[in-house]
């Protein structure tokens, strides 16, 4: 009952893994490329569908084999303390990993019209209109405040550490690219804590959003893990450029409609966003909380000085002490997050956030029928619905 944009759409075929580049073509020879993403699942992007629509294509296997420099993603180890992620040849980000003063984070972190949507300090000094508060707010990170009494969230003194230990997988592609590194997480005196896995997604695209998805697994394999009540932390965390922050200007706006940090901190919602502008265009910045994630939807601790994280432990100081939000991991369990990161133009609702997430959690549904189907045929012929966007886009 909504249009689509940009959709990622994941469909399963059975048999052999395809080899060479396949792609899904319509009726009047457009090509959308697919790619393979997991087990007997693979990937595409749907550019455009009307709402109530319906669309036919044919997979089929296409004449060359490489990634599109226009379109496509790259994921590259650029240095041994750091891997970067190119979208049609730009810069999206880099994640830097070793030699941090206390845990990875992800720096600069661009929009499609080239503008840095995180704040540059500490990782820079020379940006006008950003404050030099919260040394360890380092642009999009994750983090918590007590894991078994470690402070991972600041870099105050006694200080816990997110370690590095390794790249793990590296894929570019036609419609995606994707890294998995492995990540323990240790006390001051580097006792370990926690086992963490990060794995990636940049998804490619045609519009002017930005999609990163966030699969995070936090394993307690050296013993049991209480997660405390702390509004000090958030799994996934961005602080958003000091031109977009409320106190520039800047809106804050989550799911239940709610506006400003005075109706949006401390609330679960199943997103959050934070638009302003820079250099007088408008930028947003969304996460999104998945179903599948642990204790969804998520609260959000989002600040008026431009941080915005999702917290799903801090109940207490979000609900004035009527509920408590800590949690024992026991040795051997692991929890699971998956946040998805949507850059856009505009606010919320001018940058669709509202469709991006349903197209996330409620995608299009995909029937696969044979070639010799004579419906499916009828189908295809008639489709002659454009793949291009209507002044919706």
């Amino acid at each position: 009952k909504h249009f689509r944009r940009n959709a990622i759409i994941l469909f399963s075929l059975t048999g052999p893994q395809l080899d060479g580049t396949w792609g899904l073509i319509d009726a009047e020879g457009a090509v959308i490329p697919i790619q393979h993403f997991d087990g007997d699942r693979y990937a595409c992007l749907l550019p455009y569908m009307p709402e109530s629509a319906t669309q036919i294509f044919k997979l089929h296997r296409l004449p060359y084999n490489s990634v599109h420099a226009l379109t496509g993603v790259a994921v590259v180890q650029e240095t041994e303390n750091s891997i970067s992620i190119k979208v049609g040849n730009e810069l999206l980000t880099e994640y830097h990993h070793s030699g941090v003063p206390a845990r990875p984070y992800f720096y600069p972190l661009f929009s499609n019209s080239r503008q840095e949507v995180t704040r540059a300090y500490p990782m820079r000094n020379d940006v006008a209109q950003e404050n030099h508060d919260h040394p360890h707010h380092r642009s999009l990170w994750i983090a918590f405040g007590d894991a078994q009494g470690t402070d991972n969230w600041s870099e105050e003194e006694g200080h816990g550490f997110t370690v590095h230990k390794g790249l793990l997988s590296c894929v570019s592609g036609d419609v995606f690219g994707r890294f998995s590194t492995d990540s323990v997480w240790k006390t001051a005196d580097q006792s370990p804590l926690l086992n963490q896995k990060l794995t990636v997604t940049a998804w490619a695209g045609n519009t002017n959003d930005r999609l990163l998805d966030f699969d995070i697994e936090l394993a307690a394999a050296y013993r049991d893990i209480s997660f405390g009540d702390t509004k000090e932390g958030g799994i996934l965390s961005v602080r958003v450029a000091g031109e977009m922050d409320e106190t520039h200007g800047g809106l804050i706006e989550n799911s239940y409609g709610g506006f400003g940090e005075a109706e949006t901190w401390g609330k679960a919602a199943h997103w959050c966003d934070y638009s302003g502008s820079i250099e007088g265009i408008r930028q947003g910045v969304a996460i999104m909380d998945h179903p599948h994630s642990f204790r969804y939807p998520t609260h959000w601790h989002v600040r008026s000085y431009g941080l915005i994280t999702a917290n799903p432990f801090g109940y207490s100081a979000y609900t004035n002490g009527v509920k408590e939000g800590s949690y024992l991991l026991a040795q051997g369990e692991k929890l699971r997050f998956h946040y998805r990161l949507l850059l856009h133009e505009g606010d919320a609702s001018e940058g669709n956030v509202r469709g991006g997430y349903l197209d996330w959690v409620a995608p299009p549904q995909v029937d696969l029928l044979p070639l010799n189907d004579e419906a499916a045929v009828k189908l295809f012929s008639q489709n002659k619905q454009p793949i291009a966007c209507d002044e919706r886009n």
